[in-house]
């Protein structure tokens, strides 16, 4: 079965925030990547490049806090509503695959299933209901 994580978007704080949850919950960072280092990251304006694409924090051995920063130059926009996500983390591409297809029925997919820079199979959507979803098949665990 899948792992599940919360995934939280922030409007350029998700560091000071996981700054504040790693004061409370404890531990260390698990990732730390900032828009700038992605591929084509020069190509992001300088106020964007230091926000973070990914950060995470293990909270117990089951769960990790996870988040991003949106992207106001590609027209992200942050809304209660998309400021929560959930992340699957599938243990194959054929159980990523189920479950990105089963679960986005009748919703908006936002990024199709595709093999990531990261080394990951990954995709993500609004499901019927409104809520939003991310799968994540870290390749190099199969």
């Amino acid at each position: 079965m899948a792992k599940m994580n919360p995934y939280l978007n922030f409007d350029g704080k998700a560091e000071e925030a996981f700054n504040f949850y790693k004061s409370v919950f404890g531990g260390e960072f698990s990732a730390v990547h900032r828009m700038g280092e992605m591929p084509g990251g020069e190509h992001i304006p300088e106020n964007e490049k230091n926000h973070m694409m990914h950060i995470s924090l293990p909270i117990n051995e089951h769960t990790t806090l996870m988040a991003s920063d949106i992207m106001p130059s590609y027209g992200h926009v942050l809304a209660e509503g998309n400021n929560v996500q959930i992340s699957l983390h599938p243990e194959s591409r054929e159980e990523t695959e189920y479950l990105f297809n089963g679960l986005s029925a009748g919703g908006k997919v936002e990024m199709p299933l595709e093999d990531t820079f990261w080394g990951a199979y990954f995709g993500s959507f609004k499901d019927k209901y409104g809520i939003y979803w991310m799968v994540n098949f870290e390749k190099n665990t199969q």
